[in-house]
């Protein structure tokens, strides 16, 4: 506020901000609030029926059963049908068959996520096994992916110490960043992160928080992990490279483009539509990131927002509509977050961030609007940042 109570252009300025949240939404999206809410973790939880923190090991199962009896359903139409099609169905056919399995794993992949969080059952050394079987068979570092992302939960919406899409600021933006501010330029970034992405950060910790020294989530002695987290990631590292001389040995007898077609295409899809989630979960000009003079866990775990993605929710096990709630209590199962979700939005309020908007309309509007983040100028909150693109 400026003297007299009065409100500087600034601030007058970030009060009117909104974006409609397209369809699905009740009504326009303002920026966040960033006071310290009223209300308490505890509060929130005793919001949400006790049930809904119940771990059934039959029914975690039956997801990874029904989603493995699909992939297997559409591989087998891959195999047996789709080289005997005519040359001009069989190049429809391929595009809709690498879509299809796409999604059903990447819905296996949000499974091996849930256990990572120990949300698949009541039993750790269960969790592990089938996380990491399901993670290693798509190529994912289990374990070293567990406890990256475990730190992410626990510093969501820092600028110091949370994991992934942590945004620059203005004064940190590579010197190439004003010629990709363009049509061309969002394309081609959108492209390489969607593709490229989710390997360079693994390999490379490409948007990823800063470290002292090279990070890698293959490295057991990297600065990502903790001397007793190395043995297990000696095991995702096991993991993969059982996995690669799997598919080593299939290429060997069937052809590496028989390999591409089947496993990597698919695998790709998985990869861009892991990344797009997450950066619409966490990107957003309603969003506010906190430097370590106003970051606190329950302030970082709102500043996130749900997604719709149509049909696509239930395969993906709702972790696109259900974040927010996802990140209050990651222990929680998938199959009771949407009950969570509406049993918590009433006392969130204007905590509660939900944007229907498009998914392709979204993601380049988000590439558009959300370049850097910096304090509102004027503002009394200097440790708050919000996205801008004013280059």
């Amino acid at each position: 506020m400026g003297a007299g109570g009065r409100m500087t252009v600034q601030e007058q300025e970030a009060k009117n901000f909104s974006v409609s949240p397209g369809g699905g939404g009740d009504k326009p999206l303002h920026r966040s609030p960033t006071e310290k809410p009223s209300f308490s973790f505890g509060q929130i939880k005793k919001a949400i029926p006790p049930h809904c923190f119940h771990r059934s090991i039959f029914r975690s199962f039956s997801y990874v059963v029904h989603d493995l009896l699909l992939a297997a359903l559409f591989l087998y139409f891959a195999l047996a049908f789709i080289p005997n099609l005519p040359t001009a169905l069989a190049l429809v056919s391929w595009p809709l068959y690498w879509a299809l399995q796409g999604c059903v794993l990447t819905g296996v992949w949000v499974i091996a996520h849930e256990c990572g969080h120990h949300a698949f059952s009541d039993y750790s050394l269960l969790d592990d096994a089938v996380g990491l079987l399901l993670h290693s068979a798509l190529l994912v570092p289990y374990f070293s992916w567990k406890y990256s992302h475990r730190r992410h939960h626990s510093n969501t919406g820092s600028l110091e110490r949370d994991e992934v899409f942590v945004p620059k600021q203005k004064a940190s933006l590579s010197w190439f960043t004003a010629y990709l501010n363009n049509p061309l330029g969002r394309l081609l970034t959108l492209a390489v992160t969607l593709t490229l992405g989710w390997p360079l950060y693994l390999a490379f910790n490409v948007s990823g928080r800063p470290y002292p020294r090279f990070a890698c989530h293959y490295d057991p002695y990297g600065p990502i992990y903790s001397d007793r987290e190395r043995a297990q990631i000696f095991i995702s590292d096991a993991g993969l490279v059982a996995i690669s001389y799997g598919l080593f040995h299939l290429a060997t007898i069937h052809g590496f483009w028989w390999l591409v077609r089947v496993y990597g295409v698919p695998l790709l899809i998985v990869n861009a539509w892991l990344v797009a989630i997450t950066f619409l979960q966490h990107t957003h000009p309603a969003l506010p990131h906190y430097d370590s003079s106003e970051w606190d866990w329950l302030r970082g775990a709102l500043a996130t927002v749900d997604r719709d993605y149509g049909v696509l929710n239930r395969v993906f096990h709702n972790i696109t509509d259900t974040h927010v709630a996802h990140h209050l209590f990651s222990t929680m199962p998938h199959y009771h977050a949407m009950e969570a979700t509406k049993a918590i939005k009433p006392l969130l309020g204007e905590y509660y961030q939900f944007d229907g908007t498009p998914l392709l309309k979204a993601i380049w509007r988000e590439a558009r609007e959300c370049i850097y983040v910096e304090p509102d100028a004027g503002g009394k909150q200097k440790g708050v940042f919000w996205y801008s693109n004013k280059l």
